[in-house]
């Protein structure tokens, strides 16, 4: 009971066995938060004035290409766990997907689809910037159910218990308990990059394409810190891990953009009232298709032009 009320206590099984089907709760965890992710990220566009359906085709190729790019990435890292069973390759629910890697292999999928069907890279990019990190705060608990990517050694009340054998292959012989990193990154995905990004949206603060923007600096900060925790790295130099690097580009990488998009200072396109997952003050009422049947632009009596409904550019008003 002690123990119990001391520390986080690990699953007892990681699989959901239904007659011959055996279903991974890392599998489970994943699905969820790719789900979560494309409809809070549909909703969002929607607002920001594009096509809720073109959000969804360029999901399923960008979600599917860049669980590719994150099963090659990690597989990339750790060559020497499949020497002896190549096949474990296949075996994504055991764990082990490169973030960064799905990310920017699905980043440029999103943004040649989009390219190709005239959607709205930068209001796509907004509207990924909330579900993504939800997404992320799911999918890391199917670490906790594998008991992977745990942290250090630690006693403190939320630590979580590892099995001693899994312990011992990651080189902490005699230690139980160590830092729930998917639990921190879990947090921190959801109070501090969504919350973050929800809340300088409701002020209005933030230009069009700022929101993506924030969402590297604020989860690549996250995810660095978690880095100089972790204890699953295979490389390190100068004592930062591959991802810790990844997650330094990413924030410096991220202000720029930040800076170059408010210094643009282009306009979001808000339609309708606001709801929770898309705040701030409408620009329009209705989307633009039900205010002219031709699907060309309008201007509201801010003077400002918005997009077509379906992430495109407003065409200029014609004179009457």
């Amino acid at each position: 009971m002690t123990s119990i009320l001391a520390s986080i206590p690990s699953p007892s099984q990681n699989v959901l066995e239904i007659g011959p089907l055996t279903i991974h709760f890392y599998g489970i965890m994943i699905a969820i938060g790719v789900i979560v992710a494309v409809l809070v990220s549909k909703r969002r566009y929607e607002r920001f004035g594009g096509d809720g359906e073109l959000l969804e085709r360029v999901a399923i190729w960008a979600v599917a290409i860049g669980f590719l790019g994150a099963r090659f990435g990690y597989v990339l890292t750790h060559t020497g766990d499949f020497i002896d069973r190549p096949w474990g390759v296949l075996f994504i629910w055991e764990g082990g997907l490169a973030l960064y890697g799905g990310l920017t292999i699905g980043a440029l999928t999103a943004i040649i689809l989009l390219r190709k069907w005239n959607g709205d890279i930068f209001a796509f990019g907004d509207a990924v910037a909330v579900g993504i990190p939800l997404a992320q705060a799911i999918g890391r608990w199917g670490n906790y159910f594998n008991q992977e990517l745990f942290g250090t050694p630690s006693s403190l009340p939320w630590a979580v218990e590892i099995d001693p054998n899994i312990a011992a292959a990651a080189g902490y012989p005699g230690f139980t308990t160590f830092h729930p990193t998917f639990l921190y990154e879990s947090l921190w995905n959801i109070f501090l990059t969504a919350g973050i990004i929800l809340w300088l949206e409701y002020r209005g603060k933030l230009a069009k394409g700022s929101s993506i923007a924030l969402y590297l600096i604020i989860y690549g900060t996250g995810r660095f810190v978690m880095e100089l925790m972790r204890t699953d790295t295979t490389f390190r130099l100068f004592g930062l891990s591959r991802n810790g690097w990844l997650s330094a580009l990413a924030v410096v990488f991220g202000i720029g953009m930040l800076w170059w998009m408010q210094r643009r200072g282009e306009p979001r396109v808000l339609v309708g009232p606001p709801v929770f997952i898309a705040p701030g003050a409408e620009t329009m009422a209705k989307p633009i298709e039900d205010e002219d049947s031709s699907g060309s632009g309008s201007e509201d009596s801010s003077g400002l032009s918005f997009g077509d409904g379906k992430g495109g550019q407003a065409s200029p008003p014609s004179s009457s």
